[in-house]
């Protein structure tokens, strides 16, 4: 190898170097900047909704701090809560809404950890948020979108509908500095594109969540963002609810029209009937 290229691969096996350690103490900074805490609001487990003879609709809740509802003080104000009034009022049926979801999981979580928890509960429709800590955690998209449809699979074959809000655009947290936002802003747009191919080849509803609520969030920080300023405020986690509820009620109904189509197709046995002679032309 010529001097020249020595010199050029030096040259830029340093600035990648450069890049990955400016970003690395971005992020030390950011992390210090946000803080961590272990502090996890109450329960949100539950009934919601009248209370009626009719069957309550069972509702699971799998994924990260944005499904926990992290950073609230009251069950009421987070999405497991949200999104059980919600449904129990579009619906106007009862709700049962259990969310297995841990602050700080990655996908892989979800699929190892919060998964083999369901138990004897059998969802018929379940709500997952992750995404935003395979990025922090470094986990490639690939890989990550790849366990997500594992994820899916594994609900579907518990007979539980699935919707998936996908990654929120990293890139409107402000205490992320530049240029680790703007490396976060592309990460998580990738990932979330990744998301909605492998939900819905799988058999799920992705709900595009950086799409629609990355522009109200980076409009309206200091309303959209709760103290750390990282986590939703509960005005975050209404808006984030609100995009999730109508596909979630969708999931029912499509669910619901299924079961009627197949309670009203006649066994083939009912459907034979004896064959009349008649006479054949003269």
């Amino acid at each position: 190898m010529s001097r020249r290229r020595v010199t050029a691969a030096a040259a830029a096996m340093g600035g990648t170097l450069f890049t990955y350690g400016l970003l690395f103490g971005e992020a030390r900074l950011a992390r210090r900047a946000i803080g961590t805490s272990d502090a996890r609001p109450p329960s949100a487990d539950g009934f919601y909704g009248p209370d009626t003879p009719v069957e309550a609709l069972r509702v699971l809740i799998l994924g990260d701090s944005a499904a926990v509802g992290y950073g609230m003080d009251r069950a009421e104000q987070t999405p497991p809560a949200m999104l059980g009034m919600g449904l129990a009022h579009v619906l106007d049926r009862p709700v049962e809404v259990k969310s297995l979801a841990v602050v700080g999981a990655k996908t892989i979580d979800v699929l190892e950890h919060q998964i083999p928890l369901i138990g004897d509960y059998s969802p018929q429709v379940t709500v997952i948020v992750v995404g935003t800590n395979d990025i922090t955690h470094q986990v490639p998209t690939r890989v990550s979108a790849r366990q997500l449809a594992k994820v899916v699979t594994e609900l579907i074959e518990l007979d539980s509908e699935v919707v998936v809000g996908t990654v929120p655009d990293l890139g409107t947290i402000k205490p992320i500095m530049q240029p680790l936002r703007a490396w976060a802003k592309r990460l998580s747009r990738e990932l979330a594109r990744r998301q909605s191919v492998a939900v819905t080849a799988a058999g799920g509803r992705a709900v595009p969540m950086g799409n629609l609520l990355g522009d109200l969030f980076r409009e309206r920080y200091d309303d959209m963002f709760g103290v750390d300023r990282f986590h939703p405020s509960e005005a975050g986690y209404a808006n984030m609810v609100s995009v999730l509820l109508p596909a979630a009620a969708a999931a029912v109904a499509g669910r619901e029209a299924q079961s009627s189509a197949r309670d009203l197709v006649m066994p083939a046995r009912r459907w034979h009937l004896p064959l009349r002679r008649t006479a054949g032309p003269q």
